[in-house]
């Protein structure tokens, strides 16, 4: 059975540079945070780690976090759009997207406690070879980088960073 839903994946400048993957489930945000950002390349896994539910307004967010709860800094929306959940079973979801960036299947799959891997599918929108996040690094809403808003007092970090993997988590899948 396909669950009609949508999804957001958007670019936070917290403690280090990520993505954060939203996938709506019921009504909240089911959400991974994806060092590297997703992948449309088949071949590329990447480590996300499950992080607590959002409310449904966190999705729409872009801009910067002030001391909020859930981390400070720069947010954009990097994709968003239609999700058809496939398959959501304890420790794996089949997901199909239909983003400005990303399209066709995805899977996530529990690999440890706090661990799990997010796939590109073989499929006819996979890109081999391809970095997406490197090609598209602009919010799909207003076309910014993230570096376009970090405040000016120096409140956050200019250059060109690369998301990283999450140092306190061990090895990252690659």
């Amino acid at each position: 059975m396909v669950t009609p839903s949508r999804f957001v994946v958007q670019l936070h400048d917290a403690t280090r540079l990520h993505y954060d993957l939203r996938i709506l489930v019921g009504d909240a945000l089911r959400s991974w945070a994806v060092p590297k950002g997703p992948s449309m390349d088949p071949a590329v896994r990447r480590l996300a780690v499950p992080v607590e539910d959002h409310e449904l307004s966190a999705g729409d967010f872009e801009g910067v976090h002030e001391g909020s709860r859930r981390g400070s800094g720069v947010v954009i929306i990097w994709d968003e759009g239609r999700a058809e959940i496939r398959r959501d079973d304890p420790g794996h979801m089949s997901v199909v997207l239909h983003g400005q960036k990303l399209a066709g299947g995805f899977g996530l799959t529990r690999t440890g406690e706090r661990r799990w891997v997010l796939v590109k599918v073989r499929d006819e929108y996979a890109l081999p070879g391809s970095d997406i996040t490197a090609g598209r690094p602009e919010s799909v809403r207003t076309g910014r980088r993230w570096e376009d808003l970090v405040p000016a007092s120096g409140g956050g970090r200019r250059g060109d960073r690369r998301p990283q993997a999450l140092e306190h988590l061990g090895r990252e899948a690659r």
